[in-house]
């Protein structure tokens, strides 16, 4: 995964928490903008979160930031 893209998830993550608790869940859409500017990228985050890593479409944000921390 791009390096941009781990930032990315991680710094939304981290805003999540802060706004909402430690239980808030969010997609993978949640780190990107409303409109699709960059394909190729949310392609990337789909194929981490769904063929990668199986994941459910909503998953707690302090889980997704572990992993990517932890560069899986």
């Amino acid at each position: 995964m791009q390096q941009m893209l781990r930032n990315r998830i991680i710094e939304i993550c981290n805003e999540k928490v802060a706004k909402k608790g430690e239980n808030v869940g969010l997609s993978f859409y949640a780190f990107f903008a409303n409109k699709n500017d960059n394909p190729e990228l949310l392609m990337e985050a789909a194929t981490w979160w769904i063929e990668t890593h199986q994941l459910d479409h909503f998953e707690k944000a302090i889980k997704i930031k572990m992993m990517v921390e932890k560069g899986l």
